[in-house]
């Protein structure tokens, strides 16, 4: 099994070009089940999960083909032969779920397991399936698959979440483009993956406005045309980039990035001493070496602080100069890493779902163990700030989530390297 060793190295200096979203590519790659023409997408990760994804539309009888080093993804779905999302593909990562609506919408029916993924939490899939039946689907649970008929057909509806879900919003406005009628979404999620699936949609002959906005409102079409994206950057990478000079010192440029996918999470990182600057390549970043002042952080739905960084952003606390609080709001089981780090000398008290940081004056290597993607990448990033050697074991979970991330740290100046351990 592989591990990541770290080694506190000083600043960081040079640039890290950022990859496509995998959490935008997730989504998107689904988009194919809702037509019989090619669908190609441009920038995107090279990912566990991306494959797992192709795995997963490959078994339902879909073609997908990786090009350029798997920056390009050519995708068709002119035959359908399987309807069925087994367990053992979509067990691997919860985005699975999201071929659920497109295949209602495209055949009528679809069997699919309910998904896995990280540990973090109930993500519950009640908002899918009550959007899911509004238009007019039947849904059955048994033995751990939902099966979804609409035998009339998928009819438009308004349609208010309880929650702004992202997957749930994905999940009913892709259904909805081939929906009879209109479709008013309230509630909608507006993360700029959202964007970037309605611009792919659009893009295939979907009539859909709002995407940004709490509400979406969705024109059925008889149907949906091949067509090429660029999938948008990660903005979850480049938050995770950004911290890296914050936490070890430095200045680094990330290649593509942009204060407007990440606008609360630069607040709070300039909130905390850190220097940010929007450049013609992407966002330069810079930090003396020292402590940061300690940030009161509560995560919350975009635009505000992405849960996805509350990992991240509390390794970066750890060091800072005074007690910090976090606020986890999205998952209620998010704050796995809070032991690891304690290992490393962090000062961390964890209540339910608030954690107070203590910042220390230094962290100390140690071994330790990633319990989840953002976890993981929290564990690497306070190695770089951490005396002596820092071992993060189980990064299996970090390959689903950040390409070549060894070597991203290491072309700025990090001391990291892959290794196998028996």
């Amino acid at each position: 099994m592989d591990s990541i060793r770290v080694k506190g190295n000083g600043a960081l200096r040079g640039q890290i070009p950022i990859a496509g979203a995998k959490n935008a590519c997730l989504a998107l790659m689904p988009a194919t089940l809702l037509s019989d023409e090619p669908l190609t997408l441009t920038n995107a990760p090279r990912l566990s999960d991306i494959k797992t994804m192709a795995q997963l539309l490959g078994s339902l009888g879909a073609e997908v083909a990786s090009m350029q080093g798997g920056q390009v993804l050519a995708l068709s779905s002119h035959d359908l032969s399987n309807l069925t999302a087994d367990y053992d593909i979509v067990r691997k990562m919860r985005a699975s779920n999201l071929v659920l609506g497109p295949l209602l919408a495209r055949a009528g029916r679809a069997v699919v397991s309910l998904p896995g993924g990280c540990a973090i939490g109930a993500r519950p899939m009640d908002i899918h399936i009550t959007g899911l039946e509004a238009l007019g689907a039947e849904i059955e649970l048994k033995e751990g698959y939902l099966h979804a008929v609409a035998p009339r057909g998928l009819k438009g509806a308004v349609i208010e979440q309880r929650f702004a879900s992202v997957g749930a919003t994905e999940n009913v406005v892709m259904a909805a483009t081939l929906a009879k009628g209109t479709t008013v979404l309230k509630n909608a999620a507006r993360e700029p993956e959202i964007v970037d699936l309605v611009k792919c949609l659009r893009a295939m002959g979907a009539e859909i406005e709002g995407e940004g906005t709490g509400t979406i409102t969705i024109q059925g079409v008889d149907r949906l045309h091949g067509a090429t994206h660029a999938v948008v950057t990660d903005r979850i990478e480049l938050g995770t980039y950004m911290i890296a000079p914050a936490i070890a010192g430095g200045e680094v440029e990330l290649l593509g990035g942009r204060r407007a996918l990440l606008a609360s999470f630069c607040d709070k990182l300039e909130e905390a001493g850190v220097e940010i600057a929007e450049t013609d390549k992407g966002l330069r970043v810079s930090h003396a070496t020292g402590r940061v002042a300690p940030v009161n952080v509560r995560t919350e739905v975009f635009p505000g602080f992405p849960t996805d960084l509350q990992a991240q952003m509390m390794a970066l606390l750890c060091t800072a100069h005074g007690t910090s609080v976090l606020e986890e709001t999205i998952f209620e089981n998010r704050f796995m890493h809070a032991p690891e780090l304690v290992r490393m000398g962090a000062g961390i008290e964890v209540h339910g779902g608030h954690a107070t940081v203590r910042g220390v004056e230094k962290l100390k290597g140690a071994p330790v163990m990633a319990t989840d993607l953002r976890a993981s990448v929290s564990l690497i990033l306070a190695g770089l700030a951490a005396e002596g050697e820092t071992l993060v074991r189980r990064v299996y979970h970090l390959d689903r989530g950040y390409e070549r991330l060894e070597e991203k740290l290491a072309a700025v100046g990090a001391e990291v390297e892959r290794v196998r351990e028996e």
